[in-house]
């Protein structure tokens, strides 16, 4: 018994890799899915946020107009797993970003699960050999597949 769960333990790290990508990837994607018919009223709303700190308006609103697709945009790609690595960076310089933000709102509770989302962002970095299910890996395959046919 012991020798089979060490040999399901490699592909139980893949499938827990992808249960945690794509719940990653679908919560980032539903932050940016909900707020796409908003964009004004959300851009508008962080300025509220943001008008007692240091940050002008004119920084404040185009950041929050451009994070709402960037978060669609990083939400898909990580669901798929599609350039996993490079969704993964820019997700977690978003979070750095939010983080900077919220640290000058002086918001800790809000900073504490953005913390949780760096950590899950830099776990999933960091484990990247165990992202065998999904788009890149099917275009890995694809791709091998090609040269091993091309040498024929």
């Amino acid at each position: 018994m012991l020798r089979q769960m060490e040999a399901q333990a490699p592909h139980d790290r893949k499938l827990a890799y992808l249960l945690l990508r794509f719940t990653l990837g679908l919560s980032i994607l539903m932050h940016g899915l909900v707020r796409l018919p908003h964009l004004s009223a959300f851009a508008d709303g962080l300025v509220k946020l943001f008008a007692e700190t240091p940050l002008p308006a004119a920084m404040v609103r185009p950041f929050a107009i451009s994070l709402v697709p960037i978060e669609t945009i990083v939400g898909l790609l990580i669901l798929v797993g599609l350039w996993t690595r490079w969704s993964l960076l820019l997700g977690a310089l978003t979070v750095a970003a939010l983080v900077f933000g919220t640290a000058l709102r002086s918001d800790w509770d809000t900073l504490a699960i953005q913390m949780l989302y760096a950590f899950i962002y830099a776990v999933l970095i960091a484990t990247r050999d165990y992202n065998t299910y999904s788009v890149d890996e099917m275009i890995r395959r694809y791709k091998n597949l090609r040269t091993i046919g091309d040498e024929k």
